[in-house]
Formats: C-alpha cells, sequence, structure tokens
C-alpha cells in the first residue's frame, strides 16, 4: 500500500469518523441547552412579569384602602344635599381621584357607585343603574365583606374594557355602602409585556387575556386560541402542548394579589420551533463548514501525500550517495514502500563520513578557542592574586605619619578612605544592613567635604525602625558619588546632598530611599535620554554606568517595580529614589 493511501485512510479513521461522531453529539447537546436556556428564560421572564404587575395592581389596592378609610369620602357620599351648587362645591372640596388619577401612572380611572339620589354623575360618582346593579361583579362586591376583586370588565363612561380592581367600601357611621371600581392602565401592562421575548399573557379568572405582547389576544379567552382544557384550568405549572397548530411549551405562574377574592394568571408560551430555529440554523451552518473542510482537508493530504511521496524519493536517492561515500553515484535499494526503502537507506547513511569530518573539524576549533580563553582566565587570576592588605598597611602608616605630624585632617582622610576600601573588598556578599551602608556613604561624604570644604554639606535623615534591614551592597554610594560629582562639582557655590531613609506612606513593608541634591540638575531632554538608557543592555560611552549598574541591581534582586526613578529640573537639582521591601527576595 502506497504512504498516500495510507495518508488519506488514517486522515478519515483519526479526523473524520471522530467529527461526526463529536459533531452528533454536540448537535443533541446544543438542543438540548437551547431548550434549557428557553424554559430558564421563561421562568425569570414570569417571574419578573409577576413583579412588575404586581407592583402596578398593588397601587389599585393600596388606593382602595385609603378611600375605604378616608372619612371626607364617607361624608361627601353620603351626604343629602339641596341645591346643584352645594354638590359641585363639595366635588370641589374633595380632589383626591383626580389627584390620584394625576399622581399614579398605573391607574386610568376610578368610579364610586352609591346610592344617594341628590349627588350628580360626574364620572366619579355614579348613581349605580339596574344593569349595574344586576352585574355579578357588583353582586359579588356587596357579599365580599370589603375584599378587593379583580375583572376585566367594560367601563360605562368610554365603553373601554381594562382589568379593573371591584372592592365595596363600608360608610359605618352612615351605615350605607359604595362599590369602588379602579381601572388599571392598559398601557402600563402592554408596556410591561411588550419587553418579553416569548408570547406572555395576563389572564383573569374567568380565563379572559386583560393584557399580552401579541396583538389580537388582549379581551379573547384561552379556549378561543385552542388551548388545551388541562391548560386552561391548571393554575401554575409547566406544560406541552399545541398552540395554534405548533408543539409549544407554556409556563403557567399564579399572582394572588394582596386581600384579594381571586387572582391571575401569567402565562408565557414558546414554540419548540421558534427555539430550535437558530439553533438549527447553526447545525446546518456548522455540518456544511464541516463536511466542506473535510472534503478540502482529504484532497489536501491526498496532494500532500503524493508530494511527499516524490521528496521521499528523491531524498533517498541523496541519501544512498552519502551512505556510499561517493556523491556521484547513485544507489538503488528496493523496497516494498517508501517508508521501508527511506529507513533502509538511512541505515547506509550511518557509514558517511562528510558530516562527522565537519562535526569533528568544529569540534577541535571550539577546543582550541577554549583552551585559550581559559589560559587567559588563569592568567588574569593569577595576575589578579596580589594581596590587598599591603595597601592596607600602606594606608596605615601615612594615617599614621600625618597623625605624629599633627595633620589630623589628612589623617582622617586616609583612615575613612582606608575604611571605604575595606568595605568595598568586603562588599561580596549578597546583602548588607542598612547602616553598613550609610556608614560606607558618610565615610565617601567625609572625604569629598575634606576635598570641597564648606562649598559642600550633606544631611543624613535615616529612620531608625530602618537601620537593621538587609540590602543589597553599594547601592546608595554610587547614587551619593553621583550627586556630588555630576550635581555639585562644578558649581562654584557647591550645594547640599540630603540622603533618606524611611518606612514607606503608602505601601506597607516596604522602606523609600532617596538621594537628592540642589546642584545643577538637568534639562528635560537629557533627563528623558538617562531614564531610557538605564534599561539598556549594552553599555555605552557617555552614560552614566553607575546609575545603570544599581538600577539592573535593585531590579533583578527585587523585581521590576524597584528601579531607579529619577526626577530633576535645570538650575534646581536632582533627585534619585527607590523603594524596595523590607526583606529581599532571595528567590531572585
Amino acid at each position: 500500500m502506497k504512504l498516500r493511501t495510507k495518508l488519506v485512510l488514517s486522515f478519515i479513521f483519526v479526523a473524520f469518523v471522530p467529527v461526526l461522531i463529536v459533531g452528533a453529539f454536540l448537535t443533541g447537546e446544543l438542543q438540548n441547552m437551547a431548550l434549557d436556556n428557553a424554559l430558564e428564560q421563561t421562568a425569570n421572564n414570569v417571574e419578573r412579569v409577576k413583579k412588575r404587575t404586581g407592583e402596578v395592581i398593588n397601587v389599585s389596592y393600596d388606593i382602595s384602602y385609603r378611600m375605604s378609610n378616608d372619612s371626607r369620602l364617607e361624608t361627601l357620599a353620603n351626604r343629602h344635599y339641596e341645591s346643584v351648587y352645594e354638590v359641585v362645591k363639595a366635588y370641589k372640596e374633595y380632589p383626591d381621584i383626580k389627584d390620584y388619577i394625576r399622581l399614579y401612572k398605573d391607574i386610568s380611572n376610578i368610579r364610586l357607585y352609591v346610592n344617594n339620589r341628590t349627588l350628580l354623575n360626574n364620572w366619579e360618582f355614579l348613581q349605580p343603574t339596574q344593569a349595574t346593579v344586576a352585574s355579578d361583579w357588583y353582586q359579588r362586591a356587596l357579599t365580599s365583606s370589603g375584599l378587593a376583586a379583580w375583572y376585566y370588565m367594560k367601563d360605562e363612561r368610554d365603553n373601554r374594557y381594562y382589568l379593573s380592581l371591584v372592592r365595596k367600601i363600608d360608610f359605618l357611621t352612615e351605615h350605607t355602602s359604595g362599590v369602588l371600581v379602579i381601572n388599571v392602565s392598559s398601557d402600563k401592562l402592554s408596556g410591561i409585556l411588550s419587553q418579553e421575548p416569548f408570547e406572555t399573557m395576563i389572564v383573569d379568572g374567568n380565563n379572559r387575556i386583560v393584557a399580552a405582547n401579541r396583538p389580537g389576544r388582549i379581551g379573547s379567552t384561552l379556549a378561543s386560541i385552542s388551548y388545551d382544557p388541562k391548560v386552561i384550568a391548571a393554575k401554575s405549572g409547566s406544560f406541552k402542548a399545541l398552540v395554534d397548530g405548533k408543539s409549544s411549551q407554556i409556563q403557567i405562574e399564579p399572582l394572588v394579589p394582596e386581600s384579594s377574592l381571586n387572582d391571575l394568571r401569567i402565562i408565557s408560551v414558546f414554540s419548540f420551533d421558534d427555539i430550535m430555529k437558530e439553533p438549527n440554523r447553526i447545525i446546518k451552518l456548522a455540518l456544511t463548514v464541516i463536511l466542506v473542510s473535510l472534503a478540502v482537508a482529504i484532497m489536501l493530504v491526498y496532494g500532500f501525500s503524493a508530494m511527499l511521496s516524490k521528496r521521499m524519493m528523491r531524498l533517498s536517492k541523496h541519501i544512498a550517495k552519502v551512505g556510499t561515500g561517493n556523491l556521484d553515484v547513485a544507489l538503488e535499494i528496493d523496497g516494498k514502500d517508501e517508508i521501508g526503502q527511506l529507513s533502509r537507506q538511512f541505515n547506509g547513511m550511518v557509514a558517511s563520513i562528510n558530516g562527522l569530518i565537519v562535526e569533528l573539524q568544529d569540534s577541535n576549533r571550539q577546543k582550541v578557542e577554549l583552551q585559550s580563553r581559559q589560559n587567559e582566565i588563569k592568567f588574569k587570576m593569577m595576575a589578579s592574586q596580589i594581596n590587598p592588605h599591603f595597601l592596607f598597611n600602606a594606608l596605615e602608616s601615612i594615617r599614621m605619619k600625618a597623625h605624629l605630624k599633627g595633620e589630623r585632617d589628612i589623617s582622617n582622610v586616609v583612615r575613612l578612605l582606608g575604611k571605604m576600601m575595606r568595605k568595598n573588598l568586603e562588599a561580596g556578599s549578597r546583602t548588607v544592613l542598612l547602616r553598613h551602608e550609610i556608614d560606607l556613604v558618610r565615610c565617601y561624604l567625609d572625604i569629598q567635604k575634606f576635598r570641597y570644604e564648606d562649598r559642600m554639606r550633606y544631611e543624613l535623615r535615616i529612620d531608625p525602625g530602618v537601620q537593621d534591614v538587609p540590602i543589597l551592597p553599594l547601592i546608595i554610594q554610587p547614587l551619593v558619588e553621583n550627586a556630588v560629582i555630576h550635581g555639585l562639582e562644578n558649581r562654584e557655590a557647591g550645594g547640599s546632598v540630603r540622603i533618606t531613609a524611611a518606612p514607606s506612606d503608602g505601601r506597607a513593608n516596604r522602606i523609600d530611599i532617596e538621594v537628592a541634591d540642589d546642584g545643577a540638575g538637568m534639562p528635560r531632554e537629557k533627563l528623558e535620554a538617562l531614564n531610557r538608557s538605564l534599561d539598556e543592555t549594552e553599555e555605552r560611552e557617555g552614560h552614566r554606568i553607575g546609575l545603570r549598574n544599581v538600577h539592573m541591581r535593585l531590579k533583578l534582586m527585587y523585581g521590576q517595580d524597584c528601579g531607579l526613578r529619577i526626577q530633576s529640573e535645570a538650575g534646581v537639582g536632582t533627585s534619585v529614589h527607590f523603594s524596595i521591601p523590607m526583606e529581599a527576595n532571595n528567590d531572585v
């Protein structure tokens, strides 16, 4: 079997079959996920509609409660009026109904039916007609003991249907009663449902649809839209049923208003076809892409395998030439397939010495270079093995001679210089205490003060609480040296250097160290160039190597955010600041 045939078959079995299995599995999972998401979203939507609808109808209940306990309303409704003027005056003195309608957008109108022949019908206070008294809602209100009931009923004033609160109001002082009707705003209910993605309805106790987000549903009954009788009778739950000829999922949630004789229901309906429409489109698109990709992949595998086999044949001839040691002679070896032929030719290639010769030459050259470098390093090490103690002894002799001759300043400077050199030689340890580093800085400053006399002043502000913090050696001294040389040396008036070390105000367990001078300073362009040079990997002539060395050591030891921060202004001075943790990071 040819290699290209093996590659095509292996691709089909290794890639094509698993893709089909995974595709079938993911298709089922995607459909289940879409259905589960729809169910969860429907439940959440129904709960949201229930909550918002409850808030709207509770406004009507609160108003009815206030009016049932309003003594002014009782007086108005039961007073015997002698003239129309008295009635009109009484209506003007009781503007509460108009105020309720104006203030609360959740209601559209309020009317009170009372048996008082002296009152005028002003669409707020009405005399009940015989038809009104005979109506079922009016009779149930009279026998409801003050409980509220909710009906989808027509308002006789504008002949429109509203979800209305109906409640009997007892006037205890006068031993009379009235029937209060408050219309809930249909626009408010429609606005709540209009935001829902699925068909959602609010249904009263008579299975009348009082609000819906689908046109043509309001005012219909559940039976008129071919709902299953089980669904019509159900108070709550989740059901599968045919709605308008489509297999659908119906979610029912009861809404029981406070102190109510009856309840409402929130019904949400979604069609399985609508839910699966988008997943099915994605599945078809994905299947098309997969099939096209597999077809293209098979053609590419076949083409690449043919190209590969030809290349391997050519490569085998070159390997055979290398294996014989004569690149001008071709050696042919029979084989059943390309891989077997290539493996036998590779075995013959082991005998080739061309590569070995080149490798041996390179190895010998590297050994010579390595030996030369080792000899050079040994020479430098031997040259550097001069004992530095003779230098300390010489400095001590000079210091004693100066002391004996009364040159106390020279003696003190020589002592400080010897102390600095000894500390520099001992700086091979990983960290030193901050007070030892400050001691080295003090020696350096005293030497420079001997040199500059009154032209140079310095100040050490070291917090006692940070003196025993471990710090890298020779970190502060180069900064001080830089401040003296570049900041004060060229100024005739001299200047001052201030070294500050204290716990950080902004971050816990850190210390802030600053070296500041009031010397020449730098213009902005030079400062920007200096800041850029701190992170350069190679040293350049003219750049401040000491600052760059300190900056890189701080970042390597304490982290990338612990490098130097330099601020300077020409003619004002320069400050170099860095912040390090209280304890060194020994893992760096």
